[in-house]
This record gives C-alpha cells, sequence and structure tokens, in this order.
C-alpha cells in the first residue's frame, strides 16, 4: 500500500497532523496490525490485490530456478508466487511482524522460508547477486536514491528492477467510487514529488514506467535495468 512523500502535501496546521494520523495508521497495519494485511489488502481493492502482485511476473526476465530478492516481502504471498513460478527467493522487509506472519506461510506450504530483515538503503547482499529485484506495493522508501543505488549494487549486470507500485479499479461501482476518494484521502493517488526515471538514472539504472490492463483494474508499475 503505497503512499507518496510528505513533501507532495499541504503542510498546514491540520495537514501536518492527518498525514501524521495516516503515517502511524499505516506503520500499525505493517507492525502491530500486520495480520489484517491481507483482510485489508482484499478489501481496499474488491478482491483485486493479489492480481496486481501478480503482474510484476510478467515482466520478469530471468531462468527458471534463478534467485529473486523480494524487496518489502509483506506477509509472503508474492514469494509464494515466486516460488510457483519456479524461481528461488530471497525476502527482505524491516517489519519483524511480517517475517514472522511470512515465515508461518512459508511453512505451511512446506518450503523453507530464506527471509531477511533490514533496511533497503542498506541491503545485507552482496554486490551483483540478483538477476532480478522485485517490490510490490512499497512505500516511499522504494524511490529513496540510496535504496535505488543499493539494488543497482546487488543486481547482476543486465539486472532488472520491478516495483509495482499502486492499482486503479476501473470496474465496482459505488465500491470502487468510494474506495477512490479513500485512496485520495490517504495519499496513495498522485505524482510522486520526484521524476521516477530521473531518479532511476541517477542510480545507474535505464527505466521507464509502465501501465498493465487487467478485466477490472489497471496497474501501475516501473522497471528499470542495470546496464
Amino acid at each position: 500500500m503505497a503512499t507518496q512523500p510528505e513533501s507532495s502535501r499541504s503542510r498546514g496546521p491540520l495537514a501536518v497532523l492527518w498525514w501524521r494520523l495516516v503515517r502511524f495508521g499505516f506503520r500499525l497495519l505493517y507492525n502491530e496490525l500486520a495480520f489484517t494485511y491481507d483482510l485489508v489488502s482484499w478489501v481496499v481493492s474488491l478482491g483485486q490485490w493479489r492480481a496486481w502482485q501478480h503482474v510484476a511476473l510478467r515482466y520478469l526476465d530471468a531462468p527458471p530456478g534463478a534467485t529473486i530478492l523480494d524487496l518489502a516481502h509483506g506477509p509472503g504471498n508474492f514469494h509464494l508466487d515466486l516460488r510457483a513460478a519456479g524461481y528461488r527467493a530471497v525476502g527482505l522487509d524491516l517489519s519483524r511482524s511480517m517475517g514472522r506472519i511470512a515465515g508461518r506461510k512459508l511453512r505451511r506450504h512446506h518450503l523453507v522460508p530464506a527471509l531477511a530483515r533490514g533496511r533497503a538503503q542498506a541491503l545485507p547482499f552482496p554486490d551483483d547477486t540478483f538477476p532480478a529485484v522485485i517490490s510490490t506495493f512499497p512505500t516511499e522508501f522504494i524511490i529513496d536514491l540510496a535504496t535505488l543505488r543499493e539494488v543497482y549494487r546487488v543486481l547482476r549486470p543486465g539486472g532488472r528492477l520491478i516495483v509495482v507500485f499502486s492499482g486503479t479499479l476501473t470496474q465496482g461501482g459505488a465500491a470502487k467510487d468510494a474506495l477512490e476518494l479513500a485512496y485520495r484521502a490517504t495519499g496513495q493517488r498522485g505524482p510522486w514529488p520526484v521524476d521516477v526515471e530521473e531518479r532511476l538514472r541517477a542510480a545507474g539504472l535505464e527505466g521507464q514506467i509502465a501501465f498493465e490492463a487487467l478485466p477490472h483494474s489497471v496497474v501501475h508499475l516501473f522497471t528499470a535495468n542495470k546496464p
């Protein structure tokens, strides 16, 4: 559930208080209330969340059996997608709660977890390790230049970063309209405060924004390659 950085918003006193509350809510969702994440994501996408995540696989250009970094792995759902598609997966997330949930979910599927806790701005992996790094619905850390430089470092030459950062419902009637208002109220709509393609170039990556149409929605993502 990606939120836009505060710098892109009004900074009046009431606005500051509101965005602090929004950030607090997201912090709870990723930590103390992480056990509700799957349900919340299903509700706020009218059941499309997993389809939105799965779009990332369409942009994955890596041989079967390759080891993919699942950055900000959350409750582990996309980790299962990678395994089902024949890839090995290594996950990293800052949230201890998400790590525990993902670990339990993987073990229930008789898979050995390969999960680490850490920050995207200081990835605990050697240079040139992964043919691909994927992140689905990250927060604004993903466009931090320090994050992108770390992604560049751990990608192999020719490797690819794939980021699914939002989805927009195109069907759903009044429920869709209500959810769109909620997305806007919580900062999940509108442009990033930086030029994403320019930021990718600053980190040494060659990237572009993409849109993928699904039957009931459109997925927004960007991809970037390490030369």
